[in-house]
């Protein structure tokens, strides 16, 4: 599990249902980030990630 900050509860928590997606970045770069929910109030979260080794 990953734990990511809620904006919504300003709290940092595990990711629920937590799958790994790529976000547009600068420069047309993509980066790794993990995506998934708040357990306690559903609000979708996420977390960047480093580039992979």
């Amino acid at each position: 599990m990953v734990e990511g900050y809620c904006v919504k509860c300003k709290a940092k928590r595990e990711m629920s249902n937590g799958k790994e997606v790529a976000m547009k970045g600068k420069g047309g770069t993509m980066r790794r980030a993990m995506k998934g929910s708040c357990p306690k109030c559903s609000t979708t979260m996420f977390k960047i990630l480093g580039a992979k080794k």
